[in-house]
């Protein structure tokens, strides 16, 4: 629950401006010419920025609020006592009443920002900076699902956006009517932290454009999100794999289905398998089926590891059967609920243009929470 403004975070303020300067190093380092020399280290203090960058924006506002509401409440009690000669103890009530207002009006602000902050600077786990890979498949419901799907691909397009993120395609099979059977894509930037609780099968429930009576349907889509696997995490050996080749399917440039620029890769010790046919050449396919093998054998190397993740990657990979649900989106309604957490929202057409904060902030705090009670 948001704290309600009469009870402050403990040490909130001191942690913000620790965040705060080291912000300050990490525009001095980047700077530096030795760093600059350093891809590797350019990029990750590049990625630090990035994770700090939302503290700097909320923690600056907080700081000022926080103690413009610290003066106000000072008036409120200081105020109102007594009536000094001429009319001093009069001009006192009124200061007094003036700071009651403004404590009514900054209290809420600040504990908003409380929240936001006590949510962005809590210890993360090492894999949230990272790059995800996200996969979007449509489930049950024909081509109403592979539309549903498109819909999905274009939700978390608009959030990546609005993160600053860039959305790299992979791989992308069409369906009907603008609709999508499968689309996999890169999303560049700290993406994994936020959108990893978006695995799972989404429902959708509304009328389809094909349907003349206008009955309400419901069909499925289902979406896996990996964190984006570096060749340290997974070494693959060239006698693990068979790479076969062939010529692309499906619309494209004038070497469609000329030349075999399509790759698909095997995994032979697990039988995971990859393809892609929707970059400009065999390397390039080649070059990016390799990189969502590396994620999905990082992610069947962490479920292994931990009982509770192998039961989520299970699910989430599903059947895209209609009752395994995590999420909701219903049209008629406005409607958008999470099944996990209860949470509940009208306002779908924003949810669905990639205004997912409310969602992702209040799915993090629900990892958190579990993840002190395994501890404790």
């Amino acid at each position: 629950m948001p704290s309600t403004g009469t009870r402050p975070q403990p040490d909130l303020a001191g942690r913000v401006r620790a965040a705060l300067r080291r912000a300050e190093e990490l525009a001095a380092e980047r700077a530096s010419p030795l760093v600059a020399r350093d891809p590797a280290k350019l990029k990750a203090l590049g990625k630090e920025h990035a994770r700090l960058a939302p503290v700097v924006r909320a923690g600056g506002r907080y700081l000022k609020l926080a103690a413009d509401l610290a003066e106000a409440r000072e008036l409120v009690s200081g105020g109102g006592g007594g009536g000094g000669a001429g009319g001093a103890g009069g001009a006192d009530a009124e200061l007094a009443a003036l700071a009651r207002q403004e404590v009514a009006a900054l209290e809420p602000q600040v504990a908003a920002l409380e929240a936001e902050l006590a949510d962005l600077l809590t210890p993360r786990d090492p894999l949230d900076d990272r790059d995800a890979i996200v996969e979007i498949r449509a489930g049950t419901g024909g081509d109403e699902a592979a539309l549903f799907a498109a819909d999905l691909l274009r939700m978390y397009t608009r959030f990546a956006e609005s993160r600053g993120w860039q959305v790299e395609p992979i791989s992308l099979s069409a369906g009907n009517l603008g609709g999508i059977r499968e689309a996999i894509v890169a999303v560049r930037g700290d993406a994994y932290g936020a959108l990893r609780s978006e695995s799972g099968v989404h429902r959708v429930q509304r009328v389809p454009v094909t349907e003349a009576a206008g009955r309400i349907h419901t069909s499925a889509a289902t979406v896996a999100v990996l964190p984006e696997a570096e060749e340290i995490d997974v070494k693959l050996e060239e006698k693990d794999l068979r790479i076969d080749v062939f010529r692309s399917g499906g619309p494209g440039g004038q070497s469609v289905n000329t030349t075999d620029s399509a790759v698909r890769v095997t995994h032979l010790p697990t039988g995971i398998e990859v393809k892609c046919q929707d970059q400009k050449s065999q390397l390039q396919n080649k070059i990016k089926a390799l990189e969502v093998l590396r994620s999905r054998l990082l992610d069947r190397m962490l479920a292994e590891q931990e009982t509770a993740r192998a039961r989520e990657r299970r699910a989430m990979v599903g059947t895209g059967d209609r009752s395994a649900k995590i999420r909701t989106y219903n049209f008629p309604q406005s409607r958008v609920t999470d099944h996990r957490i209860g949470l509940t929202l009208h306002n779908l057409p924003k949810v669905l243009d990639g205004e997912l904060d409310e969602i992702v902030r209040a799915l993090r705090m629900r990892r958190q929470e579990e993840r002190i009670e395994s501890e404790g």
